[in-house]
Protein backbone atom coordinates (compact mmCIF):
# COMPACT_ATOMS: atom_id res chain seq x y z
CA UNK A 1 0.00 0.00 0.00
CA UNK A 2 1.26 3.49 -0.91
CA UNK A 3 0.36 5.99 1.81
CA UNK A 4 0.46 9.80 1.83
CA UNK A 5 0.34 11.59 5.20
CA UNK A 6 -0.64 15.28 5.27
CA UNK A 7 0.93 17.50 7.93
CA UNK A 8 4.28 18.34 9.43
CA UNK A 9 4.19 18.03 13.21
CA UNK A 10 5.06 15.47 15.86
CA UNK A 11 1.63 13.82 15.46
CA UNK A 12 2.40 13.23 11.78
CA UNK A 13 5.90 11.98 12.66
CA UNK A 14 4.30 9.49 15.07
CA UNK A 15 1.86 8.39 12.35
CA UNK A 16 4.68 8.09 9.79
CA UNK A 17 6.85 6.15 12.23
CA UNK A 18 4.07 3.61 12.85
CA UNK A 19 3.24 3.37 9.14
CA UNK A 20 6.92 2.89 8.27
CA UNK A 21 6.99 -0.15 10.59
CA UNK A 22 3.92 -1.68 8.89
CA UNK A 23 4.97 -4.45 6.45
CA UNK A 24 1.95 -3.67 4.24
CA UNK A 25 3.21 -0.14 3.52
CA UNK A 26 5.36 -0.30 0.37
CA UNK A 27 5.85 3.45 -0.09
CA UNK A 28 5.40 6.27 2.45
CA UNK A 29 5.08 9.94 1.53
CA UNK A 30 4.44 13.03 3.65
CA UNK A 31 3.53 16.60 2.70
CA UNK A 32 4.95 18.93 3.79
CA UNK A 33 6.63 16.91 6.59
CA UNK A 34 9.65 18.02 8.64
CA UNK A 35 13.31 17.14 9.18
CA UNK A 36 12.52 14.07 11.29
CA UNK A 37 9.77 12.71 9.06
CA UNK A 38 12.26 12.87 6.16
CA UNK A 39 14.08 9.91 7.75
CA UNK A 40 11.08 7.57 7.27
CA UNK A 41 9.07 9.11 4.40
CA UNK A 42 9.63 10.94 1.12
CA UNK A 43 8.66 14.62 1.54
CA UNK A 44 6.71 16.78 -0.90
CA UNK A 45 5.80 20.48 -0.81
CA UNK A 46 2.07 21.16 -0.73
CA UNK A 47 -0.39 23.72 0.60
CA UNK A 48 -2.10 21.40 3.05
CA UNK A 49 -5.25 23.58 3.09
CA UNK A 50 -5.69 23.28 -0.69
CA UNK A 51 -7.82 20.18 -1.28
CA UNK A 52 -7.28 20.18 -5.04
CA UNK A 53 -3.50 20.38 -4.60
CA UNK A 54 -3.49 17.53 -2.07
CA UNK A 55 -5.72 15.38 -4.30
CA UNK A 56 -3.46 16.11 -7.30
CA UNK A 57 -0.35 15.11 -5.34
CA UNK A 58 -2.01 11.91 -4.10
CA UNK A 59 -2.99 11.03 -7.68
CA UNK A 60 0.54 11.70 -9.01
CA UNK A 61 2.04 9.49 -6.29
CA UNK A 62 -0.45 6.68 -6.88
CA UNK A 63 -1.43 6.88 -3.22
CA UNK A 64 -3.89 4.22 -2.07
CA UNK A 65 -4.59 5.94 1.26
CA UNK A 66 -4.30 9.59 2.33
CA UNK A 67 -4.04 10.22 6.09
CA UNK A 68 -4.85 13.81 7.05
CA UNK A 69 -3.20 14.74 10.35
CA UNK A 70 -4.08 18.33 11.36
CA UNK A 71 -7.50 19.83 12.00
CA UNK A 72 -7.25 22.84 9.64
CA UNK A 73 -7.13 20.78 6.40
CA UNK A 74 -10.06 18.66 7.64
CA UNK A 75 -12.18 21.74 8.41
CA UNK A 76 -11.15 23.11 4.99
CA UNK A 77 -12.60 20.00 3.29
CA UNK A 78 -9.36 18.39 2.10
CA UNK A 79 -10.69 14.87 2.82
CA UNK A 80 -13.68 15.60 0.53
CA UNK A 81 -11.37 16.61 -2.33
CA UNK A 82 -9.25 13.47 -1.93
CA UNK A 83 -12.33 11.23 -1.90
CA UNK A 84 -13.71 13.05 -4.95
CA UNK A 85 -10.51 12.01 -6.76
CA UNK A 86 -11.34 8.38 -5.98
CA UNK A 87 -8.71 7.89 -3.27
CA UNK A 88 -9.56 6.61 0.23
CA UNK A 89 -9.00 9.32 2.86
CA UNK A 90 -8.64 8.88 6.62
CA UNK A 91 -10.39 11.89 8.09
CA UNK A 92 -13.87 13.38 8.30
CA UNK A 93 -15.63 15.50 5.70
CA UNK A 94 -15.72 19.29 5.99
CA UNK A 95 -19.23 19.11 7.48
CA UNK A 96 -18.42 16.40 10.02
CA UNK A 97 -15.15 18.16 10.99
CA UNK A 98 -17.29 21.02 12.33
CA UNK A 99 -17.40 18.84 15.45
CA UNK A 100 -13.99 20.43 16.10
CA UNK A 101 -14.32 23.49 13.89
CA UNK A 102 -17.25 24.88 15.88
CA UNK A 103 -17.71 24.45 19.63
CA UNK A 104 -21.35 25.52 19.22
CA UNK A 105 -21.97 22.79 16.61
CA UNK A 106 -20.38 20.22 18.92
CA UNK A 107 -22.63 21.29 21.79
CA UNK A 108 -25.68 20.95 19.52
CA UNK A 109 -24.62 17.44 18.45
CA UNK A 110 -24.04 16.42 22.09
CA UNK A 111 -27.49 17.71 23.04
CA UNK A 112 -29.05 15.66 20.24
CA UNK A 113 -27.07 12.56 21.20
CA UNK A 114 -27.68 12.88 24.94
CA UNK A 115 -23.93 13.08 25.61
CA UNK A 116 -23.00 14.39 29.08
CA UNK A 117 -21.14 17.72 28.89
CA UNK A 118 -20.83 21.05 30.67
CA UNK A 119 -23.76 23.46 30.64
CA UNK A 120 -22.93 26.33 28.30
CA UNK A 121 -24.02 29.49 26.52
CA UNK A 122 -23.10 30.56 22.98
CA UNK A 123 -22.46 34.33 23.03
CA UNK A 124 -22.01 36.91 20.28
CA UNK A 125 -22.57 40.23 22.11
CA UNK A 126 -20.91 41.89 25.15
CA UNK A 127 -24.25 41.69 26.98
CA UNK A 128 -24.55 37.92 26.40
CA UNK A 129 -20.94 37.46 27.53
CA UNK A 130 -21.52 39.33 30.80
CA UNK A 131 -24.73 37.39 31.50
CA UNK A 132 -22.98 34.03 30.92
CA UNK A 133 -19.97 34.92 33.07
CA UNK A 134 -22.30 36.03 35.87
CA UNK A 135 -24.41 32.88 35.56
CA UNK A 136 -21.49 30.46 36.00
CA UNK A 137 -19.08 32.41 38.19
CA UNK A 138 -15.43 31.50 38.73
CA UNK A 139 -13.48 29.60 37.57
CA UNK A 140 -14.49 30.95 34.16
CA UNK A 141 -14.21 28.72 31.07
CA UNK A 142 -14.20 30.69 27.80
CA UNK A 143 -13.76 28.96 24.41
CA UNK A 144 -13.33 30.53 20.99
CA UNK A 145 -16.00 28.93 18.80
CA UNK A 146 -13.55 28.34 15.93
CA UNK A 147 -10.18 26.65 15.47
CA UNK A 148 -7.40 28.13 17.60
CA UNK A 149 -4.62 25.49 17.45
CA UNK A 150 -5.19 24.35 21.02
CA UNK A 151 -4.90 27.87 22.41
CA UNK A 152 -8.49 29.14 22.12
CA UNK A 153 -9.53 28.21 25.65
CA UNK A 154 -9.03 30.35 28.75
CA UNK A 155 -9.72 28.97 32.22
CA UNK A 156 -9.28 31.68 34.85
CA UNK A 157 -10.46 33.03 38.20
CA UNK A 158 -10.11 36.57 36.79
CA UNK A 159 -13.38 37.82 35.32
CA UNK A 160 -11.64 40.62 33.41
CA UNK A 161 -9.27 38.16 31.72
CA UNK A 162 -12.25 35.94 30.86
CA UNK A 163 -14.19 38.90 29.46
CA UNK A 164 -11.21 40.14 27.40
CA UNK A 165 -10.74 36.71 25.78
CA UNK A 166 -14.47 36.46 25.05
CA UNK A 167 -14.61 39.91 23.46
CA UNK A 168 -11.65 39.03 21.21
CA UNK A 169 -13.65 36.16 19.65
CA UNK A 170 -16.35 36.55 17.01
CA UNK A 171 -18.46 33.90 18.67
CA UNK A 172 -17.66 32.33 22.00
CA UNK A 173 -18.84 29.43 24.15
CA UNK A 174 -18.88 30.11 27.91
CA UNK A 175 -19.47 27.08 30.09
CA UNK A 176 -19.42 25.74 33.60
CA UNK A 177 -16.09 24.57 35.00
CA UNK A 178 -15.68 20.79 35.17
CA UNK A 179 -13.74 19.49 38.15
CA UNK A 180 -11.64 16.32 38.17
CA UNK A 181 -8.78 14.86 36.12
CA UNK A 182 -8.82 15.04 32.33
CA UNK A 183 -8.52 12.09 29.97
CA UNK A 184 -8.07 11.92 26.19
CA UNK A 185 -9.74 8.97 24.49
CA UNK A 186 -9.37 8.44 20.75
CA UNK A 187 -11.62 6.25 18.64
CA UNK A 188 -11.28 5.23 15.00
CA UNK A 189 -14.62 5.10 13.21
CA UNK A 190 -16.03 4.60 9.72
CA UNK A 191 -19.28 6.38 10.58
CA UNK A 192 -20.97 3.25 11.96
CA UNK A 193 -18.45 1.05 13.79
CA UNK A 194 -16.42 2.67 16.57
CA UNK A 195 -13.05 1.25 17.65
CA UNK A 196 -11.66 2.86 20.84
CA UNK A 197 -7.92 3.21 21.40
CA UNK A 198 -6.22 3.31 24.82
CA UNK A 199 -6.73 6.41 26.98
CA UNK A 200 -3.97 8.95 27.62
CA UNK A 201 -3.52 12.11 29.66
CA UNK A 202 -1.85 15.26 28.38
CA UNK A 203 -0.48 18.35 30.11
CA UNK A 204 -1.78 21.59 28.62
CA UNK A 205 -0.12 24.20 30.84
CA UNK A 206 3.38 25.44 29.99
CA UNK A 207 4.96 25.08 33.43
CA UNK A 208 5.39 22.45 36.15
CA UNK A 209 2.48 22.00 38.52
CA UNK A 210 0.00 22.98 35.78
CA UNK A 211 1.04 26.63 36.04
CA UNK A 212 1.47 29.11 33.21
CA UNK A 213 -0.49 29.67 29.99
CA UNK A 214 -2.35 27.04 27.98
CA UNK A 215 -0.30 25.42 25.22
CA UNK A 216 -0.87 22.86 22.50
CA UNK A 217 0.37 20.25 25.01
CA UNK A 218 3.68 19.79 26.85
CA UNK A 219 3.66 16.02 27.34
CA UNK A 220 1.50 12.93 27.76
CA UNK A 221 1.44 9.41 29.14
CA UNK A 222 -0.43 6.12 28.80
CA UNK A 223 -1.81 3.96 30.41
CA UNK A 224 -3.64 5.70 33.27
CA UNK A 225 -3.15 3.49 36.35
CA UNK A 226 -5.60 5.59 38.37
CA UNK A 227 -8.50 5.32 35.88
CA UNK A 228 -11.45 2.97 36.32
CA UNK A 229 -10.86 -0.19 34.21
CA UNK A 230 -14.41 0.23 32.86
CA UNK A 231 -13.76 3.81 31.67
CA UNK A 232 -13.33 2.97 27.97
CA UNK A 233 -16.53 0.88 27.86
CA UNK A 234 -18.44 3.60 29.67
CA UNK A 235 -17.25 6.33 27.30
CA UNK A 236 -18.01 4.12 24.30
CA UNK A 237 -21.61 3.67 25.49
CA UNK A 238 -22.30 7.22 26.70
CA UNK A 239 -20.18 9.40 24.39
CA UNK A 240 -18.47 7.90 21.33
CA UNK A 241 -21.13 5.62 19.82
CA UNK A 242 -24.02 8.07 20.47
CA UNK A 243 -22.05 10.91 18.84
CA UNK A 244 -21.21 8.85 15.74
CA UNK A 245 -24.84 7.68 15.54
CA UNK A 246 -26.17 11.26 15.87
CA UNK A 247 -23.89 12.60 13.13
CA UNK A 248 -24.98 9.79 10.81
CA UNK A 249 -28.63 10.52 11.65
CA UNK A 250 -28.07 14.17 10.67
CA UNK A 251 -26.69 13.14 7.28
CA UNK A 252 -23.11 14.14 8.15
CA UNK A 253 -21.47 10.77 8.93
CA UNK A 254 -18.13 11.06 10.71
CA UNK A 255 -15.28 8.78 9.60
CA UNK A 256 -11.72 9.10 10.80
CA UNK A 257 -10.43 9.82 14.29
CA UNK A 258 -12.92 11.01 16.90
CA UNK A 259 -11.12 12.46 19.92
CA UNK A 260 -13.05 12.95 23.15
CA UNK A 261 -11.49 15.26 25.72
CA UNK A 262 -13.08 14.16 29.00
CA UNK A 263 -13.29 15.32 32.60
CA UNK A 264 -13.80 12.62 35.23
CA UNK A 265 -15.96 14.76 37.54
CA UNK A 266 -17.58 14.08 40.89
CA UNK A 267 -20.84 13.63 38.91
CA UNK A 268 -19.37 11.24 36.33
CA UNK A 269 -17.71 11.54 32.94
CA UNK A 270 -18.31 14.79 31.04
CA UNK A 271 -17.10 15.80 27.56
CA UNK A 272 -14.93 18.92 27.58
CA UNK A 273 -14.49 19.00 23.80
CA UNK A 274 -14.33 16.91 20.65
CA UNK A 275 -11.53 16.96 18.12
CA UNK A 276 -11.71 15.53 14.62
CA UNK A 277 -8.16 14.16 14.44
CA UNK A 278 -5.41 12.50 16.44
CA UNK A 279 -4.36 14.70 19.38
CA UNK A 280 -0.82 15.96 19.87
CA UNK A 281 1.02 14.90 22.10
CA UNK A 282 -1.26 12.00 23.10
CA UNK A 283 -0.87 10.28 19.71
CA UNK A 284 2.82 9.86 20.45
CA UNK A 285 2.17 7.68 23.52
CA UNK A 286 -0.92 5.86 22.20
CA UNK A 287 0.80 4.75 18.99
CA UNK A 288 3.90 3.76 20.97
CA UNK A 289 1.72 1.09 22.65
CA UNK A 290 -0.25 -0.09 19.57
CA UNK A 291 1.02 -3.44 18.25
CA UNK A 292 -1.54 -3.90 15.45
CA UNK A 293 -0.14 -2.61 12.10
CA UNK A 294 -1.67 0.83 11.54
CA UNK A 295 -2.27 1.12 7.79
CA UNK A 296 -4.98 -1.55 7.56
CA UNK A 297 -6.93 -0.03 10.45
CA UNK A 298 -6.91 3.43 8.86
CA UNK A 299 -7.84 1.98 5.45
CA UNK A 300 -10.80 0.11 6.98
CA UNK A 301 -12.01 3.40 8.46
CA UNK A 302 -11.65 5.16 5.10
CA UNK A 303 -13.41 2.34 3.21
CA UNK A 304 -16.29 1.83 5.67
CA UNK A 305 -15.17 -1.71 6.52
CA UNK A 306 -14.17 -1.28 10.16
CA UNK A 307 -16.52 -4.09 11.20
CA UNK A 308 -14.05 -6.45 9.44
CA UNK A 309 -11.18 -5.23 11.64
CA UNK A 310 -9.75 -7.76 14.09
CA UNK A 311 -9.50 -6.57 17.72
CA UNK A 312 -6.54 -4.26 18.26
CA UNK A 313 -3.44 -5.64 19.99
CA UNK A 314 -1.70 -3.51 22.65
CA UNK A 315 1.62 -3.61 24.45
CA UNK A 316 1.51 -3.88 28.24
CA UNK A 317 4.32 -1.33 28.38
CA UNK A 318 3.85 2.28 29.42
CA UNK A 319 4.77 5.29 27.27
CA UNK A 320 5.72 8.86 28.19
CA UNK A 321 6.24 11.85 25.89
CA UNK A 322 8.00 15.05 26.96
CA UNK A 323 7.72 18.08 24.65
CA UNK A 324 10.81 20.25 24.18
CA UNK A 325 9.60 23.75 23.26
CA UNK A 326 11.45 26.78 21.95
CA UNK A 327 12.34 29.95 23.82
CA UNK A 328 9.26 32.03 24.74
CA UNK A 329 6.68 29.40 23.70
CA UNK A 330 3.65 29.77 23.64
CA UNK A 331 3.85 33.57 23.16
CA UNK A 332 6.26 34.43 20.31
CA UNK A 333 8.55 31.41 20.04
CA UNK A 334 12.05 31.89 18.69
CA UNK A 335 13.01 29.76 15.69
CA UNK A 336 16.16 29.01 13.73
CA UNK A 337 18.21 27.67 16.66
CA UNK A 338 20.38 24.59 15.94
CA UNK A 339 19.33 21.33 17.63
CA UNK A 340 22.09 19.03 18.84
CA UNK A 341 22.11 15.66 20.61
CA UNK A 342 19.70 13.81 18.30
CA UNK A 343 22.37 11.38 17.08
CA UNK A 344 23.36 10.61 20.68
CA UNK A 345 19.78 9.63 21.51
CA UNK A 346 19.60 7.39 18.43
CA UNK A 347 22.85 5.70 19.44
CA UNK A 348 22.38 5.43 23.22
CA UNK A 349 18.64 5.38 23.97
CA UNK A 350 17.03 3.48 21.08
CA UNK A 351 14.85 1.50 20.82
CA UNK A 352 13.27 2.42 24.16
CA UNK A 353 13.46 6.18 23.60
CA UNK A 354 13.24 8.13 20.36
CA UNK A 355 12.60 11.67 19.13
CA UNK A 356 9.56 12.72 17.11
CA UNK A 357 10.02 16.07 15.36
CA UNK A 358 7.34 18.75 15.69
CA UNK A 359 8.73 22.12 14.59
CA UNK A 360 12.03 21.39 12.81
CA UNK A 361 13.61 21.93 9.41
CA UNK A 362 16.93 21.16 7.77
CA UNK A 363 19.31 24.09 7.26
CA UNK A 364 22.31 22.77 5.33
CA UNK A 365 23.79 20.00 7.45
CA UNK A 366 22.05 21.24 10.62
CA UNK A 367 18.55 20.65 11.96
CA UNK A 368 17.07 23.85 13.40
CA UNK A 369 13.94 24.80 15.32
CA UNK A 370 11.02 25.92 13.15
CA UNK A 371 8.10 26.21 15.58
CA UNK A 372 6.96 26.57 19.18
CA UNK A 373 6.88 22.90 20.06
CA UNK A 374 10.10 21.56 18.58
CA UNK A 375 10.46 17.90 19.63
CA UNK A 376 8.42 15.16 21.30
CA UNK A 377 10.80 12.87 23.17
CA UNK A 378 8.98 9.54 23.60
CA UNK A 379 9.99 6.50 25.64
CA UNK A 380 8.50 3.16 26.65
CA UNK A 381 9.15 1.03 29.71
CA UNK A 382 7.74 -1.77 31.84
CA UNK A 383 5.89 0.88 33.88
CA UNK A 384 5.44 4.66 33.89
CA UNK A 385 8.41 5.17 36.21
CA UNK A 386 10.80 3.45 33.80
CA UNK A 387 9.28 5.11 30.71
CA UNK A 388 9.55 8.48 32.44
CA UNK A 389 13.16 7.88 33.44
CA UNK A 390 14.09 6.93 29.87
CA UNK A 391 12.26 9.92 28.37
CA UNK A 392 13.98 12.44 30.64
CA UNK A 393 17.38 10.79 30.13
CA UNK A 394 16.93 11.38 26.39
CA UNK A 395 15.66 14.96 26.92
CA UNK A 396 18.87 15.59 28.87
CA UNK A 397 20.94 14.92 25.74
CA UNK A 398 19.18 17.59 23.67
CA UNK A 399 20.93 20.93 23.26
CA UNK A 400 18.69 23.73 21.99
CA UNK A 401 19.41 27.28 23.11
CA UNK A 402 16.65 28.72 25.30
CA UNK A 403 14.54 25.55 25.13
CA UNK A 404 12.05 24.65 27.85
CA UNK A 405 10.24 21.52 28.99
CA UNK A 406 8.17 20.41 31.95
CA UNK A 407 9.93 18.19 34.48
CA UNK A 408 6.78 16.68 35.99
CA UNK A 409 5.17 14.80 33.07
CA UNK A 410 3.58 11.57 34.45
CA UNK A 411 5.27 12.09 37.82
CA UNK A 412 2.14 11.78 39.97
CA UNK A 413 0.86 8.77 38.04
CA UNK A 414 4.26 7.06 38.22
CA UNK A 415 4.44 7.56 42.00
CA UNK A 416 0.86 6.47 42.69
Amino acid sequence: MKVLVIGGGAREHALCRSLSLDPDVTALHCAPGNAGIAEVAELHPVDQLDGEAVARLATELGAELVVIGPEAPLVAGVADAVRAAGIPAFGPSREAAQLEGSKAFAKDVMAGAGVPTARSYVCTTPEEIDEALDAFGAPYVVKDDGLAAGKGVVVTEDVEQARAHALACDRVVIEEFLDGPEVSLFAITDGVTVLPLRPAQDFKRALDGDEGPNTGGMGAYSPLPWADPKLVDEVMDSVLQPTVDELRRRGTPFSGLLYAGLAITSRGVRVIEFNARFGDPETQVVLARLKTPLAGVLLNSANGTLDDQAPLSWSDEAAVTVVVASHNYPETPRTGDPIEGLAEIAEQDAPHAYVLHAGTKRDGDAIVSAGGRVLSVTATGTDLAQARERAYAAVGRIRLDGSQHRTDIARKAAEA
